[in-house]
C-alpha cells in the first residue's frame, strides 16, 4: 500500500511510504494499538524512547538547501489540480506515523492508539489531547472528519484509495470512529491512519483577500498546518522556504524524537539538471540524489569532491521496486492488441541501453514486484494455482505453461531475432510491413530531374500499415530530459520497422494536464509498491479506476481477471494468501504487456557536502536525509574555511 506523493529531490530521502495490519493481529476491539503492523509485530513496544536509527540527542539548527525539477503554482497537495510544491506533506501530521526502517508498520502521532474488532470492520483513533495546529488550537475529531470527507470529495485519488470507508464519527471527545463496507479487509486500519489532518475551521473561513477557501482548488496562500515544518517564504514557481515549527506539539514524542534536526529547508527549482548540479558543485545546494547512472560514472570529478569536502556514497536500501516502465495508454486503439505490446517490449534493447547509457550498472525489471518475495517466479503453484484456475478462461494460457522474462540480448544476432519476433507479432495483429517511397527533403531540380526521366529513384522506407491505410504512430511524452537520451535510440528501432515514433517534451503543468486527461500514446509511469501491496492496486490496475480522471491506472487497464485479483489481494487472510494473490496479479499483469519494463537499482547514490552528522545505522528503507541527519558545526565551518583558501 502506497499513497502517491509529491516527488522531488529531498522528500524522496524521508521516505514516507504507506502500509497495513499485521498478520497475526487478531485483536478485540477494546485494545487500543500504539502500532500496527501487517509484517509481524512492531519491533517497538507502547513504552520505547526513541528510534534506534536516530541520535535522541541530534543537534537542532542550520539551513539545508536542496533543488526540485521542473515548478510549482500551488500550496494545496490534496486537490487534483496545479502542480504541488515539493515538501508540503512536511507541514502536516497524520494519525499514525510510518516508519522508514519497519516495511509496512505505523506508530501513533496524532493518534495515541488504534482500535479494531476482530472482523476489521471498522477502526477507532484515540486522540492525543495535546496534538494541536500551528496556531495553538486543538485537533478535534471534527477536524479528522472534515479531512476524511473532503479529500475524498476533491480528488478522485482519494475517493478511490479511501473507497471502502464509508462513515467517520465522533465517539468521543478525544475520539473518531471510521466504518467499512466490508469486513476481512486486514489493511484498512492503516490507510485510515495515514490521513493527514487538516483544520476545518481555516478552510471553512476565507481567506485575507475575502474568498472562501477550498481544499479542491489551488492556492498561493500559506495554509495552516500542524507538522514540524511550516512554509516560511514562497517565490511562485521557483523557490519555497520552510522552517521548523519550535514549539512543534510533537517533538518530544518518541515517535517524533532526534527527527528533522534542520531549522531551515531551502528548496530551489531548475528548469532542468544541468545548472543544478553546477550549483552543487559550487556549494549552493548541500545534497543531491543522483539518478543518472552515467552522470555517477563520469561526472563526479570536480575540485570540491577531489580534495574531500564533497562525499559520494551508494546506500544499500531494502525495499520493493516498484514497476518503472514505458506505459502504454491502451485507450489508444493502436495498443489495445497485447501483441502489439509485447512486439514493442522486444525492440526495447536494454542491455545495449545499459550499457551505453548507464555503464552496465541497472538491473531490468521482471516483476512488477521486483526485489522481494512478492515477484512471480517459475510456473504457478500451491495456492497461485488454485487463484489462477479461478479465471483460467480470463488470462492468457501462458500464464499457466511458461515463466515470463524479458527479451535477453547478450549475443551477436539477440536482437535481430527478437526484431524478427516483433514483426511476426505485428502481422498477427494486423499491421503489415510496407515499403513506400519517401520523400527526405534533400532532393533538389537536378535531383528531381534525373528522378523524371528514370535515372534515379526515390528513396524508400519501412513501414507499418493496418488494413485502413494507417500508420502505425507512437508518441513518448515526457517532461524533462532525463529520458531524452534514453528514448532517442528506442525511437530509432522503433522508426527501423516502420513505426512513426518520436519524443515530446512538456513543461510540468501541461505534462499533469495531459496525463491526467489521457492525452498520450506512452508515458514514463512508475507504479511504486510497499511490501504489502492492497486497496491501491485498485487505483493502479482496476477497471473502475480507468476512467477517472487523474487516477494512477494511467494505462487504462479494464480487465475482469485483475479486477477478481485485485479483491483477492485485498481481502487475503493471511501473508502466505496475499503473497499467493499477488504472484497471480503480478503473472497475468506480465503476460497482458502492459508495459515495457525498465530497471531498478538496490541503492540510493548519494552526494552531499561533509557539513552533516548522522546516525551509525541508517534505516533500512532509506538514507532519510530529513528525517534523521543534522548539520555539524564543527564540520561546516572546516568546510567554509576550506572554501575559502
Amino acid at each position: 500500500m502506497r499513497m502517491r506523493l509529491t516527488s522531488f529531490a529531498f522528500a524522496a530521502m524521508a521516505f514516507l511510504s504507506s502500509p497495513p495490519l499485521s498478520n497475526g493481529a487478531r485483536a478485540n476491539e477494546s485494545q487500543c494499538h500504539p502500532a500496527i503492523s501487517l509484517i509481524g509485530e512492531p519491533k517497538y513496544g507502547a513504552d520505547f524512547k526513541h528510534f534506534d536509527w536516530v541520535n535522541p540527542d541530534a543537534p537542532k539548527g542550520g539551513t539545508l538547501r536542496q533543488w526540485a525539477d521542473g515548478t510549482f503554482d500551488t500550496l494545496n497537495p490534496f486537490s487534483d489540480k496545479g502542480v504541488k510544491a515539493g515538501g508540503l506533506n512536511l507541514i502536516y501530521d497524520s494519525l499514525f506515523a510510518n516508519s522508514p526502517d519497519e516495511p509496512e508498520t505505523q506508530y501513533g502521532l496524532i493518534a495515541e492508539c488504534a482500535s479494531y474488532p476482530d472482523d476489521f470492520s471498522s477502526v477507532t483513533f484515540k486522540l492525543r489531547p495535546e496534538a494541536k495546529f500551528n496556531d495553538g488550537t486543538p485537533i478535534t475529531p471534527e477536524d479528522v472528519i472534515f479531512s476524511f470527507d473532503e479529500f475524498k470529495k476533491v480528488n478522485p485519488f482519494y475517493a478511490f484509495y479511501y473507497k471502502n470507508v464509508v462513515k467517520a464519527e465522533k465517539t468521543g471527545d478525544h475520539e473518531v470512529k471510521f466504518t467499512f463496507d466490508s469486513t476481512g479487509n486486514r489493511e484498512l486500519p492503516m490507510i485510515v491512519g495515514q490521513i493527514s489532518v487538516v483544520p476545518k475551521a481555516y478552510w471553512e473561513g476565507k481567506d485575507a483577500n475575502g474568498r472562501q477557501r477550498s481544499l479542491g482548488e489551488t492556492t498561493v496562500e500559506v495554509p495552516l498546518g500542524n507538522g514540524v515544518y511550516k512554509i516560511k517564504s514562497v517565490d511562485m514557481g521557483r523557490r519555497i522556504t520552510y522552517e521548523r515549527v519550535a514549539d512543534y506539539w510533537a517533538k518530544d514524542l518518541p515517535v517524533m524524537r532526534g527527527q528533522y534536526n534542520f531549522d531551515t529547508l531551502e528548496v530551489t527549482y531548475y528548469r532542468d539538471r544541468s545548472p543544478a548540479f553546477e550549483d552543487f558543485k559550487t556549494g549552493k545546494l548541500d545534497f543531491w540524489l543522483e539518478n543518472r547512472a552515467a552522470a555517477w560514472a563520469a561526472q563526479y570529478d570536480f575540485d570540491a569532491l577531489k580534495k574531500g569536502l564533497v562525499k559520494k556514497e551508494a546506500l544499500p536500501v531494502k525495499r520493493v521496486a516498484g514497476m518503472q516502465s514505458f506505459a502504454f495508454n491502451t485507450r489508444r486503439a493502436q495498443f489495445q492488441d497485447p501483441r502489439v505490446r509485447q512486439a514493442f517490449n522486444l525492440l526495447f534493447n536494454f542491455e545495449e541501453t545499459n550499457k551505453k547509457l548507464f555503464y552496465g550498472s541497472y538491473v531490468r525489471l521482471n516483476s512488477f514486484f521486483e526485489n522481494s518475495d512478492l515477484a512471480s517466479k517459475g510456473l504457478p503453484e500451491g495456492r497461485e494455482l488454485e487463484i489462477l484456475n479461478e479465471i483460467k478462461s480470463e488470462v492468457p494460457p501462458e500464464v499457466f505453461t511458461t515463466e515470463w522474462k524479458n527479451p535477453v540480448n547478450d549475443k551477436d544476432g539477440d536482437y535481430r531475432k527478437h526484431q524478427q519476433d516483433a514483426l511476426k507479432l505485428f502481422e498477427a495483429a494486423g499491421w503489415q510491413i510496407k515499403s513506400e517511397a519517401t520523400d527526405d527533403g534533400s532532393c533538389g531540380f537536378f535531383c528531381k530531374a534525373m528522378r523524371a526521366v528514370g535515372l534515379s529513384s526515390a528513396k524508400t522506407a519501412r513501414v507499418l500499415r493496418n488494413d485502413k491505410g494507417e500508420q502505425l504512430t507512437a508518441e513518448f511524452l515526457i517532461n524533462g530530459d532525463t529520458f531524452q537520451n534514453i528514448i532517442l535510440p528506442y525511437i530509432q528501432n522503433l522508426k527501423a520497422i516502420g513505426i512513426n515514433a518520436s519524443v515530446r517534451a512538456v513543461d510540468d503543468a501541461q505534462y499533469k494536464q495531459r496525463e491526467d486527461n489521457r492525452d498520450f500514446d506512452i508515458i514514463v509511469d512508475t507504479f511504486a509498491q510497499s511490501n504489502s501491496p492492497g486497496n491501491e492496486q485498485r487505483d493502479f490496475w482496476g477497471s473502475a479506476a480507468a476512467d477517472k480522471t487523474g487516477s494512477r491506472n494511467t494505462i487504462g487497464i479494464k480487465n475482469p481477471a485483475v479486477d477478481k485479483l485485485i479483491d483477492k489481494i485485498v481481502f487475503a487472510k493471511d501473508r502466505a494468501d496475499l503473497v499467493a494473490a499477488t504472484h497471480a496479479l503480478d503473472r497475468v499483469l506480465l503476460w497482458n504487456f502492459y508495459v515495457v519494463p525498465q530497471w531498478y537499482y538496490p541503492y540510493e547514490r548519494i552526494a552531499y557536502w561533509d557539513i552533516f552528522g548522522r546516525p551509525q545505522t541508517l534505516p533500512s528503507q532509506s538514507a532519510s536525509l530529513l528525517q534523521v541527519w543534522w548539520l555539524d558545526a564543527d564540520k561546516q565551518k572546516a568546510v567554509a574555511t576550506a572554501k575559502a583558501k
